[in-house]
């Protein structure tokens, strides 16, 4: 589950144009991530462009504790036998206090060079900052909405959800990525699977 800071969200009106406001800009962070090869890099720019930190660069919080073996289905991305070393790193990407992203990835420390494997290891550098160098490409598996403020069909006169007198209630998570990046040779490193928070949308909506 996503944590909150401290800092709360601001608070959107549970209304039409709020519900369409959101959906917009969601669906603005989902083609930005689409067209870019790194989503560090991305957040690095909705996070200065909605002014959701005082100093706006994305920084990484590793998670420890919660290991997950690569799974065959991973190896298959990868390219890797099940004898060659996978490793796993869970971080949380942040804007200031607030988590924007929390990511999984499986990487092929054999495809890196010693000195990214020993900052991946022994700092919280972003995964996309650390193997920038390798000039990667991002080949996006799947994009999912996990959240859709107004129905399908909406502009075709779908029933609209009905006007709220309190705030529009965001759930934990907006939007999913899978994405595996490769080298300029198409030789796959890295599996992630990104799980975009409500926190992307932690500013007031235009009014």
């Amino acid at each position: 589950m996503a944590q909150d800071t401290a800092q709360e969200m601001p608070r959107w009106p549970d209304d039409f144009r709020a519900r369409l406001e959101a959906l917009a800009l969601i669906q603005t962070l989902n083609a930005d991530l689409l067209a870019n090869a790194s989503a560090t890099l991305t957040l690095d720019r909705w996070c200065a462009a909605h002014r959701l930190a005082s100093e706006p660069t994305i920084l990484a919080d590793r998670v420890s504790g919660q290991d997950k073996p690569a799974t065959d289905d991973v190896r298959a991305l990868l390219k890797v036998g099940a004898e060659e070393p996978v490793r796993y790193r869970r971080v949380r990407l942040r804007c200031g206090a607030r988590v924007l992203s929390e990511a999984d990835n499986w990487y092929v420390p054999g495809r890196l060079t010693p000195e990214m494997n020993r900052l991946l290891e022994t700092t919280d550098t972003s995964f996309g900052r650390v193997v920038r160098p390798l000039d990667f490409r991002r080949t996006t598996l799947a994009a999912r909405l996990l959240w859709r403020p107004l129905p399908e069909g909406w502009e075709s006169g779908a029933a609209l959800p009905p006007d709220g007198p309190g705030a529009l209630e965001l759930p934990d998570f907006l939007l999913e990525h899978r994405a595996v990046l490769t080298l300029p040779d198409g030789t796959p490193f890295s599996a992630l699977v990104e799980s975009y928070t409500r926190q992307v949308l932690a500013f007031p909506p235009r009014r």
